[in-house]
């Protein structure tokens, strides 16, 4: 029984804030500066403006078109500043959380998405799992979810075997507060093995990891799941020889059920609920890519979970901090300001960033500035993976003072219901006709019709009165994996361009969709990114008419005056010429 004066200091903590926020330093020197720049760009207007050659004579065209490059890329600068003007970081004070009793922390819904086990292969993809399945937070409120949009019985079978491993990998991490908690990224590290006291159950659990590592592989490698292995779970019954990519129905199977008290690890602790799930495909019905993966996940997790809080990352983002959880909690569960928040954004980082990051993949400015100026309008910018959603606000509710008044956000579901029927049940919910005829990917969960749908969908919901929050913690809380190569780099940046400048193009222009709903810092700061693509043509006009106008002689800038130093009678003079 817990004594009065322990709850009394828990019921202080909890009216304590969860969170701080701080703006950053140097504000008023940067706005200084940017002012002067900004005289700096209008002066240059004006002279290119007033220098423009007469109708009829040289080089008057290349003069108007310095001038509409000089008005972009001024105008692209106004932007930028809108991101640099009010910076914020955002610091989660977890250890007044941690004062608060495990039975007042909502249910969390882990989503991670993968597509191709050619192009994201199994090993790959269960290195995620393990590392969400092991984070430091209660097992009964922790549920994960794999959607394979390959429909591939590799990656099923990969999942079982990953589910056995966690047996031994959860208590491992657990004892010993492993980080990363991906096995592969962990036992890649340097190990002074021989000096460590754990040496002999580091190396047992090595050995268990490279061998299931190995079998994953040598059944990859084999293209199909041996006949003798299908035996091993019921799930494979679900695949046949008529089971394609694209045409297959809905598969949902409970690799491990979180309520059964039988499911436990090696040290007889109850291990978290995992789901496979594969929504139906058909040729003559749109899958919407990720969107309608997700959109799938968030209505088969409300029948088997129904977390409070949802987490999506990517099949290449493992978990690097074991606590990140519990950090982002504190932006959801703070007494003055939680209820207003949807979603808390993490940066994209990754863990094969070469020392001269070729492809500027790292993008400091990005993840250091620009996003968390952004946080400083209330905003932040949804980017598809290392996002905490509260669930209500992804399915779609608008913002209301009630969510204030209702300070539990603990929606779990207490199911009777078998393994088997919720399975089926949750087919229904990942089949194609589920959607026809509703919101689904219009008002409710991710927005279809743009390849950028992650952002698309910040916007709508930050359009409809919520909050966000970008969070960038001193340890990353998560790791993925960039590019390796120039040509993959160039589609994936080519691709975000291309599809955030449909945005600005479409309905869902920040400057017409958001108006009177996000503060114009906002509308601008979204700009930043959407107008990345016309961005270039300034760049591309300069690139050209320079050369171009110098081998024909048409002058662009002012005539350089030269300042010759002569010595005349012992006296210093400049002769100007």
């Amino acid at each position: 029984m817990e004594t009065q004066e322990v709850a009394e200091e828990r019921e202080q903590a909890a009216n304590l804030p969860l969170f701080e926020t701080k703006e950053a330093k140097g504000k008023l020197a940067f706005r200084l500066f940017s002012s002067s720049i900004f005289i700096g760009i209008c002066l240059v207007w004006v002279y290119t403006l007033t220098n423009i050659p007469k109708t009829g004579d040289r080089g008057r065209w290349v003069w108007i078109g310095m001038f509409m490059a000089e008005l972009g890329f001024g105008f692209y600068w106004i932007l930028t500043q809108a991101i640099r003007w009010n910076v914020v970081r955002y610091h989660p004070l977890k250890h007044r959380l941690s004062q608060s009793s495990d039975d007042k922390l909502p249910g969390v819904d882990v989503f991670v998405c993968t597509a191709d086990p050619r192009l994201e292969p199994p090993a790959l993809v269960i290195n995620t799992m393990l590392s969400v399945l092991s984070l430091n937070y209660p097992t009964d409120k922790l549920s994960v979810y794999l959607s394979d949009d390959g429909g591939s019985e590799l990656t099923f079978y990969a999942l079982l075997e990953a589910s056995r491993f966690s047996k031994l990998w959860i208590p491992f991490c657990k004892k010993f507060n492993v980080e990363p908690r991906s096995p592969e990224a962990y036992f890649s590290q340097n190990f002074d093995v021989e000096d460590s006291a754990n040496a002999e159950q580091w190396l047992f659990i090595k050995k268990q990891y490279e061998d299931m590592k190995k079998r994953i592989e040598s059944v990859y490698n084999k293209g199909s799941v041996p006949e003798e292995l299908k035996y091993q779970h019921k799930g494979f019954l679900e695949w046949s020889s008529n089971v394609t990519k694209q045409n297959h129905q809905p598969i949902v199977q409970i690799v491990i059920d979180g309520r059964d008290t039988n499911a436990v690890d090696n040290d007889r602790c109850r291990l978290p609920t995992l789901v496979y799930m594969a929504r139906e495909k058909r040729p003559d019905w749109p899958h919407h890519y990720k969107a309608g993966a997700m959109n799938a996940l968030i209505r088969v997790s409300s029948e088997i979970s129904n977390g409070a809080i949802i987490l999506n990352l990517d099949c290449d983002m493992y978990a690097n901090s074991a606590d990140s959880i519990k950090e982002d909690l504190c932006f959801f569960m703070d007494e003055k300001r939680g209820h207003q928040i949807a979603y808390v954004q993490h940066p994209q980082e990754f863990n094969n960033i070469t020392k001269n990051d070729l492809y500027a993949n790292a993008s400091p400015a990005a993840n250091k500035v620009e996003l968390p100026g952004v946080g400083g309008f209330g905003t932040a910018l949804y980017c598809g993976t290392g996002c905490f959603h509260r669930r209500a606000s992804l399915c779609g509710s608008k913002y209301s003072e009630e969510y204030k008044e209702s300070r539990s956000l603990e929606t779990r579901k207490n199911d009777r219901r078998t393994v088997i029927e919720l399975e089926e049940a949750s087919k229904v919910l990942a089949s194609c006709g589920c959607e026809k005829g509703t919101q689904w990917g219009a008002q409710m969960g991710l927005i279809y019709g743009c390849p950028v749908e992650d952002i698309v969908t910040g916007l709508t919901i930050q359009c409809r009165g919520w909050k966000s929050v970008y969070h960038n913690p001193d340890t990353t809380a998560f790791l993925g994996v960039a590019p390796p190569t120039l040509d993959i780099a160039l589609v994936q940046f080519t691709g975000w361009s291309d599809g955030m400048f449909q945005i600005f193009l479409s309905k869902y222009c920040p400057f017409i969709y958001g108006h009177n709903k996000i503060k114009l810092g906002a509308q601008m700061g979204y700009c930043v990114y959407l107008l990345w693509a016309p961005s270039s043509l300034p760049h591309l006009y300069y690139t050209l008419s320079l050369p171009l106008s110098l081998l024909h002689g048409i002058p662009l800038f002012p005539e350089v005056i030269k300042f010759i130093p002569i010595t005349l009678q012992g006296k210093r003079c400049i002769l100007v010429s």
